[in-house]
């Protein structure tokens, strides 16, 4: 059997696992990882080399600073301001969506979920609106809100990975020329149009929910707390002027995290906590597939698959089109970190072929695969709430459909001209 045929086998194993998900999402990426090895496709070095990639470095460093402002209730004041723009049910949801959309930007959009989520559920019991009517927006707005810088989601950074070889990268604020007009039109929606399609179900308050357990952080010195905020701040903004400063994005990420313990905001075991491991697993197991699709030519047969059923002289824009469907419907059905680690070695292969700017295809393909708002699985937020919202799998249908249809408008209008794929 050739590697190229074993590499999609894996490659099928994979997207079947990830669908699924009979087995966790970081295993699967793991038995893909080894599973090359195994086979001869991969050399250990070269299989494993996910796992020390400067994103990984970057991924680990934000989770402590990040979790820095979630320990020491930080996160939970920011949250506490939309309080005070709750004069209807309706500007509640403005408040939360803007909120949660920009710290989703510069934070992990999971992460800053988890945090406001016991957030939002208090404000919905002080308020007297049903918890189940403002939990949906949030969730949908720290998707959108992921799409606003380099940081803002794990894809987003899958996608940088698959460019820097070829010596090409998204600037720190780029896929925000996308992402944001998609999450302004999502808070508009929701404030008129969408307001009405928002689940109204009654929520059972037994305790015994993740969620109902309200953390205390009056303990916690004021100083830690401005501190957290403080050298977020400062970690940001060396990563928005990298260039100018001459720091890669992931050492500065570390010497903030670093930092953060030496002052004593967070001590070592809670900086340790922060670090969602599955991500790292999955990110770095994945990237081993990407390795193989791209050494063994698998890569080069998907895309001449997908340009041939599109005809010889593809149109850029039904390409564009395509990609961004594709990677639309996959997210919904699998992690949106999986989605794109899967689709951007293609995509990169797809531009290739073609002689077109990685760049283009590969924008629609993050854009199209952070667009998880049709089910309860497309990204761990979404599965958050199901509980804590008393959520049908078809509430996520009736209110996320339409978004998608808004975010694919909006991509198909603003991809080819910020992004051609032939650039003159």
């Amino acid at each position: 059997m050739s590697p190229a045929v074993i590499t999609l086998l894996f490659l099928a194993f994979a997207v079947v696992m990830f669908v699924t998900e009979k087995i966790p999402l970081g295993l699967t990426s793991m038995i893909v990882c080894v599973g090359l090895v195994v086979t001869g496709v991969l050399d250990v070095k070269t299989a494993f080399a996910g796992f020390i990639d400067s994103n990984v470095i970057l991924f680990v460093a934000m989770f402590i600073v990040g979790g820095a402002l979630f320990e020491t209730g930080m996160a939970n004041e920011i949250g506490g301001i939309v309080t005070k723009f709750a004069k209807s049910e309706r500007s509640l949801i403005i408040a939360i969506m803007v909120i949660v959309g920009l710290m989703s930007g510069v934070l992990s959009n999971t992460g800053t979920a988890a945090i406001l989520i016991p957030v939002v559920i208090g404000i919905a019991a002080k308020s007297g609106f049903r918890r189940s009517r403002l939990l949906m927006p949030l969730v949908f707005a720290a998707a959108m809100g992921g799409n606003l810088s380099l940081i803002g989601a794990p894809g987003n950074m899958i996608a940088q990975s698959t460019l820097e070889p070829l010596g090409l990268k998204f600037g720190f604020f780029e896929y925000a020329i996308v992402g944001a007009p998609i999450l302004i039109a999502g808070i508009l929606f929701y404030a008129t149009i969408g307001f009405r399609l928002l689940p109204n179900h009654e929520t059972t308050d037994d305790g015994d929910s993740v969620f109902d357990e309200v953390r205390d952080f009056s303990q916690v010195p004021q100083w830690k707390k401005t501190l957290s905020l403080v050298i977020l701040v400062a970690t940001l903004l060396g990563m928005i002027f990298e260039d100018q400063i001459g720091i890669k994005l992931c050492v500065t990420g570390c010497i903030g995290a670093i930092l953060l313990i030496l002052t004593g905001v967070i001590s070592e075991k809670e900086a340790l906590k922060s670090i969602d491991l599955k991500t790292i697993f999955l990110f770095g197991g994945t990237l081993s597939l990407a390795s193989a699709l791209q050494n063994t030519g698998a890569g080069e047969m998907i895309a001449s698959t997908v340009i041939g059923m599109l005809g010889a002289n593809p149109s850029p824009y039904i390409l564009t089109f395509v990609v961004f469907i594709l990677c639309c419907i996959l997210t919904n059905f699998m992690s949106n970190t999986a989605t794109t680690a899967l689709m951007a070695p293609i995509c990169l292969s797809i531009a290739q072929g073609m002689g077109a700017d990685p760049r283009a295809v590969l924008m629609a393909c993050v854009i199209g695969g952070s667009c998880a708002y049709a089910t309860p699985i497309g990204m761990p937020a979404n599965t958050m709430v199901v509980g804590a919202g008393n959520y049908k799998f078809m509430d996520y249908a009736k209110a996320g459909l339409p978004l998608i249809i808004i975010a694919t408008i909006i991509s198909m209008i603003i991809l080819p001209i910020a992004f051609p794929f032939f650039p003159g």
